[in-house]
C-alpha cells in the first residue's frame, strides 16, 4: 500500500523558520505514532510529509562536525549575510543557499522499513534517478554519504552533487539532501565541505556538467516523481 504525503515547495522562509516548521512537523508526526501505539481504536492512516525548498546563504554544522571545518569567523559570515546554524543532523559542515534544491522527508519509516543504511541509499537513488534526466551519471562512494559525479570507469576526480545528512526519533526522519542545481559553488570555498580533505574531491552542480543552467522547478518535479517512485508515495 502506497503511503500518503502531503507535499510543500517552501519559498521566501529563513533556514530557521523552514527548520523549526519541518521540527514541529516531526514532533507532531512522533506524538501521533504515540497516541496510535497505545490506542486499541482502528486509527486513521499516517501522514508524512516532504518538504522542498530553496534557502538563502546558509551554513549548518551536523552533530560530527567540527568548528574548523568553517573557513569564516563570526564578522566573515555577517559581511557576506551568511547564516550559520548548529543542527541535530547527521554529518559534518555543508552550504545551502539559492539554486541548490533542498528536500526535508518526513516519514515514519517504520511503515517503510526499519533500516536507517537504506534509508539512506534510497535517498541517494532518487537523485542518480533524477540527475540521469539531464545525462549525468551519478555513483556513491564507499567511503562516503551522498551522490558523485566522476569521469571515467574508474570514477577519478569525484565530484560531489548532492549532500545528503538525516536524523531520526522513534524512526522518524528529519533534515534530508541537498542538491546543487545552480548553486554558487563558490560558496563552498568558506568550509570543507562535509569534513572531507580529500584534494582530489570537489563539488559540483548540475549547471557545472551541463554547462546550461536548469530551472530549478523542473528538478523538483523529477524528484518528486521518483521519491514516490522509490518509496513508494501517493501525494495528497
Amino acid at each position: 500500500m502506497k503511503q500518503k504525503v502531503i507535499y510543500e515547495w517552501l519559498k521566501g522562509k529563513s533556514y530557521k523558520d523552514i527548520w523549526e516548521y519541518q521540527s514541529g512537523l516531526h514532533q507532531a508526526l512522533i506524538l501521533s505514532k504515540r497516541i496510535k501505539q497505545n490506542s486499541e481504536e482502528v486509527s486513521e492512516a499516517t501522514i508524512h510529509h516532504l518538504l522542498f525548498c530553496e534557502h538563502n546563504p546558509v551554513i549548518t554544522m551536523g552533530k560530527s562536525g567540527k568548528d574548523e571545518h568553517l573557513l569564516l569567523d563570526e564578522n566573515d559570515l555577517k559581511s557576506r549575510d551568511i547564516e550559520y546554524y548548529k543542527i541535530n543532523r547527521g554529518g559534518d559542515i555543508t552550504y545551502h543557499g539559492p539554486g541548490q534544491l533542498t528536500g526535508y522527508p518526513i516519514f515514519d519509516l517504520e511503515l517503510f522499513y526499519t533500516d536507517v543504511h537504506r534509508y539512506v541509499r534510497e535517498l541517494e537513488e532518487v537523485i542518480i534517478l533524477s540527475i540521469a534526466e539531464w545525462g549525468i551519471q551519478g555513483f556513491r562512494l564507499p567511503k562516503y554519504t551522498g551522490v558523485w559525479v566522476g569521469d571515467g570507469p574508474e570514477r577519478n576526480n569525484a565530484r560531489k552533487i548532492c549532500a545528503i545528512g538525516v536524523h531520526l526519533s522513534r524512526w522518524v526522519t528529519l533534515h534530508g539532501f541537498a542538491l546543487n542545481v545552480n548553486t554558487d559553488l563558490t560558496y563552498f570555498n568558506h568550509i570543507i565541505p562535509c569534513g572531507i580533505k580529500e584534494d582530489e574531491l570537489t563539488v559540483t552542480s548540475i549547471e557545472k556538467e551541463t554547462g546550461q543552467k536548469i530551472d530549478i522547478r523542473l528538478v523538483e518535479e523529477v524528484l518528486k516523481s521518483n521519491f514516490a517512485q522509490i518509496f513508494g508515495l501517493e501525494y495528497l
